[in-house]
């Protein structure tokens, strides 16, 4: 009896994951924004990257992304899903040079950085290092990976002397933390930037293997939050220095050519919203406006830096917009300076605005799991990851608005799952 019922679980479970294959569309058109959408996964539980982290190979050809079996790529081109490893995968990021998807593993008492090549799937360890690091990012020549030690985590969990929670009470003086670099030859690990504060989102410039960025962790009207640094521990830099009670900034990330730093910045928080820029080598500033319901739980930019993108807000978001959630793309638009006046424009921050346009619904999605959007090395498709139809999965929405022509071949191919999202609701 035990065996029969044991059989019909797995039976039940495997008619279950086939069924929420088969309801999930996996190419239509949004008929609330006219544009394309593709699943690109096929498992559920499969998640794309955080929205600063490269997934993409170098040829522009290939994502790589994770799933409860394992670590796959798919092709951009064609939509072929290949397992390039079997398990999960602790992915760190997809190598700006070579294209390894470098990923942890836990082995005894420590941890290795390994690499996997999407195209031989040839699957390698490349340096030991020690538990307590956090790894975060590999940097563009895949000489160093970058991240964070710990030396508060044995009381993480609990309260700090002031009695507040760790990251959430006085700021920059509840941890012990250091920034890191391991070499991915050596396994040398470097320590600089000692801090009081939760060091965290440690980023490497897509262009300059030295150049750092990071973050103060915490309460966001509390903290000084954004910083960039070099991996010698020179150039510490606040890119964007508090000037207003309750002002905001967050989910930094580099620009593709590694010149600038671009932000959410709120002055104040939940009130006046931009999208700000910071030019690392000029120290120039751009601030972007937009409005609340267009504000975006992290934002991106294209390759060639022509457009924006966003992931909207959810009711429990930070900014917690009437009806932000859906898939944005946003087109910037600076305001010419005055000259001639009392102030040199030079010095001036430079003042903008985005034209919003919405490109997938997800009034079904559970903003819990954040969508994380990123543009395609081709600027034509924009990724994110979703619950909008219950399971975890990866899709992709047109830039474009769809064609005539476009749609009518969609709809020719369309299964039922597909013709129903595109029905309003």
């Amino acid at each position: 009896m035990r065996i029969i019922n044991s059989i019909f679980a797995v039976l039940l479970i495997a008619s279950t994951y086939v069924s929420a294959q088969v309801d999930i569309p996996t190419d239509w058109i949004d008929p609330d924004t006219g544009h394309r959408v593709m699943r690109l996964s096929r498992e559920d539980g499969s998640q794309s990257s955080y929205f600063h982290q490269n997934e993409f190979t170098p040829d522009g050809k290939k994502l790589v992304f994770t799933s409860p079996s394992g670590l796959y790529t798919v092709d951009l081109q064609t939509r072929q899903i290949e397992q390039i490893r079997e398990g999960r995968t602790r992915l760190i990021c997809v190598g700006r040079k070579t294209g390894r998807a470098f990923y942890l593993l836990r082995q005894g008492q420590g941890m290795a950085i390994c690499a996997v090549n999407p195209a031989s799937k040839q699957d390698e360890k490349i340096v030991d290092i020690p538990r307590r690091l956090s790894i975060a990012n590999i940097n563009c020549d895949e000489t160093l990976a970058g991240g964070t030690l710990d030396l508060s985590r044995p009381q993480r969990f609990g309260r700090s002397q002031t009695g507040r929670r760790w990251g959430f009470g006085t700021p920059n003086k509840d941890r012990d933390m250091q920034l890191i670099t391991v070499d991915l030859k050596t396994g040398e690990v470097s320590h600089f930037n000692r801090s009081c504060a939760w060091l965290n989102h440690v980023q490497f410039s897509p262009t300059d293997p030295y150049q750092m960025l990071y973050c103060h962790e915490g309460t966001w009207q509390l903290m000084d939050r954004t910083w960039i640094v070099r991996t010698d521990g020179t150039g510490l830099t606040n890119v964007q220095p508090r000037f207003m009670n309750f002002q905001i900034n967050g989910h930094e990330f580099f620009s593709p050519d590694g010149k600038s730093i671009i932000y959410d910045l709120q002055t104040p928080r939940s009130h006046v919203f931009w999208v700000a820029c910071y030019e690392i080598e000029t120290q120039k500033r751009t601030w972007y406006n937009l409005q609340k319901n267009e504000w975006s739980v992290h934002f991106n930019i294209s390759p060639d830096q022509t457009l924006y993108c966003g992931d909207g807000g959810g009711p429990k978001s930070v900014a917690a917009p009437d009806n932000g959630q859906w898939i944005y793309l946003f087109r910037p638009h600076v305001i010419p300076p005055v000259i001639g006046g009392a102030s040199d424009p030079n010095t001036l921050i430079r003042s903008g605005y985005f034209e919003a346009e919405k490109l997938v619904n997800l009034a079904k999605h559970n903003y819990s799991l954040e969508p994380n959007c990123q543009f395609t090395p081709d600027g034509k498709w924009i990724v994110f990851r979703s619950n909008m139809f219950g399971p975890t999965h990866i899709y992709e929405v047109e830039v474009a608005k769809a064609t005539d022509a476009e749609k009518a071949e969609v709809m020719n191919k369309a299964t039922a799952a597909d013709k129903a999202a595109m029905k309003k609701n």
